[in-house]
């Protein structure tokens, strides 16, 4: 925080399509979608004429005792577009939230099914995020952001995460701690194809797939966190449609409303609902709520949202761009100071070798690089050694060409 406060902070005062503006007028291309959930752009009319016709009726009113037109409305969106075995929708803020309430819904409903059961813990990825509250934090296992609170935090099992382009030895390890562990756990918490903030590992074809066919030899429930790949970063709509996965519950945020308002919504199957059934008295009761669950604006958001989607076939769109995103990472490769090159959908990945492989610049590279391309009007974040690119789908092939094009000159420099 000091080192921030010291180096003048860029303040963004307005934004359209691809470019954030400051409140001198210098202007930047977001070359990480804004924490990756402006996923069509800043500034789309649509939107946010949905949210003046939303405020013109109501703004918000409560969802415990009482439902609301779009959140009715966008509840039928997402069961129709999500995997079939999801057929309920519970509403929150964010993707930490969404967890959250995924988490306690998998607790609950082991409880409620088999009273005598002890399912108090959740089997995890290696290097897995799933969140910053308690709850998501204890599901992850990425030391550098959890690490400080591990006293407040529970004990969650970790299997280790793939490499390379065989799921088999991860599958099998996998396995193993639910050969000795499934019995004790309320469910395998996973992001599908990719784990982004805890080192954007891709995992290799036909993990997502053989993890969830464990899951049901295991009886153990699967709950996929789509918060940061759903929505077409993956290049599907969901991560789990290419391997045709469908999960118990799925955590939906980020993308869902293009960063115009907070919403998140933790998608369930009709088995976990019903569980919850029961009359007044029994302990059926799923204890949680937000004051702002199911927002009308925030749903009339992700409503526009949706429709741009379908009407623009903006999926389709990307995938032109996908390829030109590859061709470019393939630039990257050549420079002593890359270590690996990865992309999955429309997330690129460049990984710096650090200190140990005898560069002075060691864990700050990314750092270094995301600055020096901010003189070329580009704004990156990194993650450690990691510099990523995951813009907006709005972006045109000039603009993409431009910033990754920018971000290996800056790479190119450290080789000099």
């Amino acid at each position: 925080m000091r080192e921030w406060l010291d180096t003048a902070p860029i303040v963004i005062e307005s934004a359209r399509g691809c470019t954030l503006r400051d409140v001198d007028g210098t202007e930047y291309l977001d070359g990480f979608s804004s924490m990756w959930v402006n996923v069509l752009g800043h500034g789309r009319p649509e939107i946010q004429a949905a949210l003046v016709e939303q405020l013109d009726k109501v703004a918000h009113s409560t969802m415990l005792g009482l439902a609301n037109v779009p959140s009715a409305q966008l509840a039928e969106k997402l069961v129709a577009m999500t995997p079939k075995s999801l057929t309920k929708v519970f509403y929150s803020d964010d993707g930490s939230t969404a967890m959250e309430v995924a988490l306690k819904l998998a607790y609950q409903y082991w409880r409620l099914v088999e009273p005598g059961a002890k399912r108090d813990t959740f089997i995890s990825i290696e290097h897995g995020y799933h969140g910053d509250t308690v709850g998501a934090m204890s599901l992850g296992h990425v030391p550098e952001f959890a690490g400080t609170f591990a006293p407040l935090m529970f004990e969650s099992i970790a299997i280790p995460a793939p490499t390379g382009d065989d799921p088999g030895p991860a599958l099998e390890a996998a396995e193993a701690v639910l050969d000795a562990h499934a019995h004790e756990a309320a469910a395998l918490v996973l992001e599908p194809l990719i784990q982004i903030a805890g080192g954007f590992i891709v995992h290799p074809k036909g993990y997502l797939a053989g993890i969830a066919a464990l899951c049901k030899k295991h009886g153990l429930l699967l709950i996929l966190d789509e918060v940061a790949t759903g929505f077409g970063r993956t290049g599907t709509m969901f991560a789990c449609e290419q391997e045709g996965v469908e999960p118990d519950i799925m955590a939906l945020a980020k993308g869902l409303t293009n960063g115009t308002m907070p919403l998140a919504a933790t998608m369930a199957s009709q088995e976990i609902f019903d569980a919850f059934l029961g009359q007044p008295g029994q302990g059926h009761v799923f204890f949680h709520g937000h004051s702002y669950t199911g927002n009308q604006l925030g749903c009339a958001a992700a409503l526009a949202t949706l429709e741009i989607f379908e009407r623009e076939r903006v999926i389709e769109n990307l995938q032109p761009k996908i390829r030109l995103m590859a061709e470019l990472l393939r630039e990257f490769q050549p420079f002593d100071s890359v270590a690996d090159v990865r992309q999955c959908g429309f997330i690129g990945v460049v990984e710096l070798r650090g200190a140990d492989a005898g560069y002075s610049y060691g864990e700050r590279v990314g750092r270094d690089v995301c600055l020096a391309v901010r003189k070329d009007g580009i704004l990156l974040r990194p993650l450690g050694n990691i510099v990523y690119f995951m813009p907006p789908y709005c972006i045109t092939d000039e603009e993409l060409t431009y910033i990754l094009r920018a971000t290996r000159r800056a790479v190119k420099a450290l080789d000099q």
